[in-house]
């Protein structure tokens, strides 16, 4: 059985993760576990707050994705099936100024069936480290750097709901505080 996914209101995703310093099995096995989880939900991206754990840790994998967008990592425009799934660990993303946005909608698995227009960088760069330690360097454009900013913040505690403008949160409210309210019974429930 995969990693249960947690969702909006409980604690963990509001908290930023430590600093992965044992690049080990149970690193190896955390990574594959979240992966499976990812993929059993149907997402593109799980970080590690998102399966209760505050780690500097995500997954990534865009291959089933029809949406285009560029990349190189490493410095090659390496095949995504050579490299996806991503395991990213200590990630350092980058925004060059005057980098174009776009507004899009997004969702996020920890608030399931709730999506609403985000604005990020069309573009980005970042430094991080593989399940196994080892340093890459990525470029990428269009969903593969939404994609990373969206997992990026979810490991600084930082969720999509608070890059949404004001407008495009008041639509999305009502749905968010009854996944607030639902996610807290669920968690007084478990303690009894």
């Amino acid at each position: 059985m995969s990693l249960e996914i947690v969702h909006y209101n409980d604690p963990v995703l509001r908290k930023k993760g430590e600093k992965i310093t044992a690049f080990d099995d149970a690193l190896a096995f955390l990574a594959d576990r979240m992966t499976e989880a990812m993929h059993e939900a149907h997402g593109i991206g799980l970080a590690a707050q998102q399966v209760g754990r505050a780690l500097q840790l995500f997954v990534v994998d865009l291959r089933e994705t029809e949406v285009e967008f560029d990349w190189k990592i490493d410095g090659a425009k390496t095949p995504l099936e050579l490299f996806m799934p991503m395991v990213v660990a200590n990630p350092k993303v980058t925004v060059a100024r005057k980098t174009p946005t776009v507004s899009l909608e997004e969702g996020c698995l920890s608030f399931p069936e709730i999506r609403g227009d985000v604005v990020r960088a069309e573009a980005i760069s970042a430094k991080f480290q593989d399940a196994a330690g080892l340093q890459h360097t990525l470029e990428c454009t269009g969903l593969f750097a939404r994609c990373m900013l969206h997992e990026a913040d979810h490991v600084n505690g930082i969720l999509f709901i608070d890059r949404m403008d004001k407008v495009v949160r008041a639509t999305v409210d009502e749905a968010v505080k009854a996944l607030a309210k639902s996610t807290k019974a669920a968690r007084a429930a478990a303690t009894k």
